[in-house]
Formats: C-alpha cells, sequence, structure tokens
C-alpha cells in the first residue's frame, strides 16, 4: 500500500486530506509540527508527502530544505496559501508540485497521482526496518532476520505502523485508526487478534503487550 505523510496542523484540514485519500487505497499518517515531519519525512518510510508551509514551531519551506539537503528525494506536494511568487520558491527549495489553498480534494488527488507515477522509477527509499525486522513497501514482502514471511494484508499494514514507531507506545485507538480506518472504537477485540497472528509469525517476544496502554514493537 502506498504511504502518504501529511503535515499539517489544522486538524479539520487534514483529517479531510486523511479521509479522501484512505478512501482512495493509500496508508496516511499525519505530522502536526515541523519537527515530526522533518524526523518522519528523512525516515523513507513514505512514497510522497503533502506539506503545509505553515507550521507551528518552524516553517515548512525551511522543513522541506531539510529534507533536500539530507538527499531525500521523496516527493512532496506543498499546501500554502501564499502568492504565485512565493509558491515559485517553494518549487526553487525542492518541491515537486504546490497547490494554493483554499482546494478541492480532486485536484489534489489528481497532482498526488501524478507525482507518484513521476516517481515510481526513482530511488526514493520504500523500505521499513527496525532490527532484524524489514518491510518491502511495494512488494508488499516481509522478512525476519533474513526469513522470509508471509503476511496478509492487514498484517502488513499493522506491522508497518509498529515499525514506523520502534519501542514506543501505541494505543488501541490509535491502531485503529492507521490501521483500520476507525473513527470510534468498534468494541471488538481486533486489534488483540492480529497482534497475536504476527507474535506467531515474528515471534512471542517481539510486541509487547503495556497493560492499560496498548502495544510496543520490541524489534531484536
Amino acid at each position: 500500500m502506498t504511504s502518504i505523510l501529511i503535515v499539517e496542523d489544522d486538524p479539520l484540514i487534514s483529517a479531510f486530506v486523511q479521509k479522501g485519500l484512505r478512501l482512495h487505497g493509500y496508508a496516511t499518517e499525519i505530522a502536526d509540527d515541523g519537527l515530526t515531519a522533518r524526523q518522519l519525512g528523512m525516515s523513507g518510510a513514505y512514497d510522497l508527502v503533502v506539506l503545509d508551509l505553515g507550521l507551528p514551531d518552524r516553517d515548512g519551506l525551511r522543513v522541506l530544505r531539510e529534507i533536500r539537503s539530507a538527499g531525500h528525494t521523496v516527493p512532496v506536494v506543498v499546501l500554502t496559501g501564499l502568492s504565485e511568487r512565493d509558491a515559485a520558491t517553494c518549487l526553487e527549495s525542492g518541491a515537486d508540485d504546490y497547490m494554493r489553498k483554499p482546494f478541492h480534494f480532486e485536484e489534489l488527488l489528481a497532482r498526488v497521482r501524478s507525482r507518484l507515477r513521476t516517481s515510481s522509477g526513482g530511488t526514493s527509499r520504500a523500505t521499513v526496518s527496525a532490527g532484524g525486522i524489514q518491510l518491502d513497501l511495494r512488494s508488499r514482502r516481509a522478512w525476519v532476520h533474513g526469513r522470509a514471511v508471509e503476511l496478509t494484508s492487514r498484517e502488513f499494514a499493522l506491522l508497518e505502523a509498529f515499525l514506523r514507531h520502534p519501542d514506543q507506545v501505541l494505543g488501541r485507538e490509535q491502531l485503529l485508526s492507521q490501521v483500520w480506518g476507525y473513527a470510534v472504537d468498534p468494541g471488538t477485540n481486533v486489534v488483540n487478534v492480529y497482534v497475536n497472528a504476527l507474535r506467531k509469525k515474528l515471534g512471542a517476544d517481539v510486541i509487547e503487550t503495556v497493560r492499560g496502554v496498548g502495544y510496543r514493537l520490541r524489534p531484536a
């Protein structure tokens, strides 16, 4: 599944973009500040970044320049309320495309698809790894210490969520939102079922239960 990072501090806009992209089959994650955007943008875990320039802690243009200066070629579509002249500065700073606010989602989707097609033969990383676990996001293949492991699509998405946050506790609601797309907890034990399925394939100690909080990936 193609993964897109949405960098936007306005929760209404980020939720709007996330919902639309997920409905069209994209995996998404939201960063609402510049520091997180910089870290995730350099992680190699995403196929494209949608970047708002008006972030609370640092200018989005600075984040873009830092990502490019570090040698990362992930496609970036900038969302901006700036003038055409300032938007041109975004392109000169490394943006692949930009959209003026307010925007129609259909146009954003078309630009996202266009940039993904353009970059499909590029050199940007499409793997996520931690410890001895590695996922290839394009081929949907998984390895544990070099051993190929067969995962269902949902198991793959769940493991991908853990690999993006190694050694961090992920709550049940967070996983339901990221992996299943639920806005509210449906009251099932689906997360526990899939965590147990991953444990059988990866090893019983790889995913730790933090009682009353959630789960944490502890790759060896």
